[in-house]
């Protein structure tokens, strides 16, 4: 049987249904918080138990059985807390008997990133590699970030946010297939997978020029100073931890944390990967 945590959410759903087009429902099991969620799933034959990482005993129940299991990182954006909270699902895991653990990471994960979820994933990535066989699936920085940075860029012509650098945008429903294929391969990845990126990395500048072609209104990028960011961030009443938080993703990018090309999603896909055109010309046009 194959598990997978978080089957509700964006990526965790997609990689479920990914799953059904490829085996037996009854050869998936899913981890969610709440059984209710995924009554869907189990109306098609998935095994839905409900867990949280945090509860030994329910992982427990959610994991037996599992040859495989696919941990989706939460998300919680303390680094400290999400490691806490990984290591104990990848635990729950392994005393269930999985032969292998496979986590979803990040693109930049490392203890010396300035973007905290990075620093979170490297910590979990160290926790597996102490114990048995695993997978890391380095996922590229999720494309559905972008619509949020953009803010009310389509009405006001201006995108405005601090100064950034290029990052390879991906979408969720390619790592979705790639983690199903990996997932089922008979011999997947060993350790931490190179990048899963999008075909291009592109900075805000680059996003608003795409963003005024595939909407056909015209949008200019401004670039305004990390402090008068934040303070016009508290003055539209966004907490203060949330700024801080989305402001070391630019000071990541900037440092070019998140600018790695690499053709290994695609490989996996057997075909290219989505470039963010595409996914912007869904968003915009509410497809």
């Amino acid at each position: 049987m194959y598990v997978v945590t978080g089957a509700t959410g964006q990526l965790g759903s997609r990689i479920v249904h990914s799953l059904l087009d490829r085996v037996p429902a009854e050869r998936i099991g899913v981890s969610v918080r709440d059984a209710a969620t995924a009554a869907h799933l189990a109306a098609r034959g998935v095994r839905v138990r409900a867990a949280d990482f945090l509860d030994p005993d329910a992982l427990a129940g959610a994991f037996e059985g599992a040859e495989r299991v696919l941990v989706v990182s939460a998300a919680i954006r303390d680094a400290a807390q999400a490691a806490q909270a990984h290591r104990a699902a990848v635990d729950a895991a392994r005393a269930a008997g999985a032969e292998r653990v496979l986590y979803t990471s990040h693109q930049a994960a490392s203890r010396a990133s300035q973007f905290s979820p990075a620093r979170g994933h490297a910590a979990t990535e160290e926790h597996l590699a102490a114990g048995g066989p695993f997978t890391a699936l380095r996922n590229g920085f999720y494309a559905t970030t972008v619509p949020y940075l953009l803010g009310d860029a389509l009405t006001t012509g201006e995108l405005t946010a601090p100064a950034d650098g290029p990052v390879s945008w991906t979408g969720h429903d390619d790592l979705a297939e790639a983690a199903a294929r990996t997932l089922l391969a008979e011999n997947p990845a060993e350790g931490p997978t190179p990048p899963l990126t999008g075909p291009d990395a592109l900075d805000l500048a680059d996003v608003a020029r795409v963003l005024t072609d595939v909407s056909g209104r015209p949008v200019r990028r401004v670039v305004v100073d990390d402090e008068q960011w934040l303070a016009d961030q508290a003055a539209a009443g966004v907490p203060v931890g949330a700024s801080e938080f989305t402001l070391g993703m630019f000071r990541a990018s900037r440092a070019g944390e998140f600018s790695v090309v690499d053709p290994t999603l695609a490989e996996l896909l057997g075909r290219p990967a989505t470039p963010l055109r595409i996914l912007l010309e869904a968003a915009v046009s509410g497809r």
